[in-house]
């Protein structure tokens, strides 16, 4: 694998220039392919994952993308061999909070996480609303915009922040729902801010304690795990 602060110059990049992307689209139009269930797709997620792949292509390392799926660049097998091997892998989602942005909510941002060894090596979230750049390095910390963060102090359920949420592919049946509130009142305040990149962000920075959804996809949460 390549230099690991190369490689977060090439996601940094990627996140930013995918971002620009996604400003521009937005004062136009976000453009609604489908909003099947829970789910939304958008021309501005294709178009933001256009770039994104274009910029990591220089890395010569498979990626595992929202919106196309996994692009090999000449290696072989399947999604979970990728993400359990001992290859890198680039995991990207290019906008985390699409329901947000078509509704014109600052909470979304761009995604980009470098998995290896069946955990994360690297993460890189991109808040475009405010220019911040959120990376992580497993063994190193975290930094916004290059300034170190570090997570609360708060030990104790009823003293803590949870940021929690409903991805699509949760179980919303009355008798899950039911199980999930006698969870959440352990906590002294929850907060649904509906992109998982940026609660794992709030969690990092020590805005929130702890972070929770049953059933996210890996594209969700593989760079805010970093």
């Amino acid at each position: 694998m390549s230099n690991l602060s190369e490689l977060q110059s090439i996601a940094e990049q990627a996140a930013r220039k995918a971002g620009d992307v996604l400003v521009g689209v937005r004062k136009h139009d976000a453009g609604i392919l489908s909003a099947v269930g829970r789910d939304i797709k958008t021309k501005a997620d294709q178009e933001a994952e256009a770039v994104i792949l274009q910029e990591l292509a220089v890395s010569g390392i498979p990626v595992l993308a929202e919106e196309s799926g996994l692009h090999t660049a000449g290696s072989s097998g399947s999604v979970k061999d990728q993400l359990e091997g001992s290859e890198p892998l680039w995991i990207v989602d290019p906008l985390d909070g699409t329901y947000n942005y078509t509704r014109g909510m600052p909470w979304t941002c761009v995604s980009i996480a470098l998995w290896q060894d069946g955990a994360p090596a690297l993460g890189v979230i991109y808040d475009f609303n405010t220019d911040e750049i959120w990376t992580g390095i497993p063994g190193q910390g975290a930094t916004c915009n290059g300034s170190p963060i570090s997570v609360s102090t708060t030990a104790e359920r009823g003293q803590a922040v949870l940021c929690t949420g409903f991805p699509s592919a949760r179980d919303m049946s009355n008798e899950a729902l039911r199980e999930m509130f006698e969870e959440l009142q352990q906590f002294k305040k929850i907060r649904m801010i509906g992109s998982a990149a940026l609660a794992m962000v709030f969690v990092a920075r020590g805005w929130a304690d702890a972070y929770h959804e049953e059933s996210p996809w890996i594209w969700d949460i593989a760079a805010g795990v970093a």
